[in-house]
């Protein structure tokens, strides 16, 4: 059975983060973008981070952020991948020395996989995370044309954009991606998140790694 790794993003509150653990979550993302609902402090972070156990990787989140920036936060919080949603370039993203993801923003008429070749060969680069093309920067709870992913991109697809408890087992089984990313499809509020929402969210990815029942 293949198993799609599951991302939880967005996170801002111990309760949601012992949730997300509980019901299985590969990974936990904090943000460190200032204009976000869901930002974290680096202290706030550092303080949440501590409480991930082993083997679930602590991911932050940056757009368009200083090189400095990044090496602070990198100081307090023991992050594991790093996360760009801004207008990064491989060079950039690669020099922190630790395992990384670029964001797509996806809509028709985006060349896909020329924007993936900038990246494949980069030192780091861990993936590469489709969301929906919408203002401002990822968390707009909005899907995108799933048939806009060609099948040869060179990197593992973590898929991303408008992704919810209702949806999520549908998005395994057509896209097939190494991982998804939700965040607003778990809230009760912006920048809450709701127990049940991810509780059934891991479910549905869970039952669609399992195949159709006999």
């Amino acid at each position: 059975m293949t198993r799609t790794r599951i991302k939880i993003c967005g996170i801002t509150r111990e309760e949601d983060l012992a949730v997300a653990i509980a019901a299985g979550a590969d990974a936990l993302g904090f943000v460190f973008y200032a204009p976000s609902p869901r930002h974290v402090t680096t202290q706030r972070a550092s303080q949440l981070a501590a409480k991930l156990p082993a083997f679930v990787t602590r991911v932050g989140l940056f757009v368009n952020e200083t090189e400095q920036v990044v090496r602070d936060v990198l100081a307090r919080v023991p992050l594991d991948l790093l996360q760009f949603h801004g207008d990064e370039d491989a060079r950039y993203c690669a020099q922190f020395g630790r395992p990384w993801i670029k964001a797509a923003r996806v809509r028709a008429g985006f060349d896909l996989l020329e924007y993936a070749a900038a990246f494949a060969g980069a030192e780091g680069n861990a993936g590469l995370l489709l969301d929906a093309h919408v203002d401002g920067y990822g968390g707009g709870g909005k899907t995108f044309d799933w048939s806009l992913i060609p099948r040869s991109l060179p990197l593992p697809v973590i898929l991303s954009g408008g992704l919810h408890p209702g949806n999520v087992a549908e998005a395994v089984r057509v896209v097939q991606p190494w991982a998804v990313d939700v965040s607003s499809g778990v809230e009760s509020a912006r920048g809450i998140k709701d127990a049940q929402k991810i509780i059934d969210f891991v479910a549905g990815v869970r039952n669609a790694d399992a195949g159709p029942s006999l």
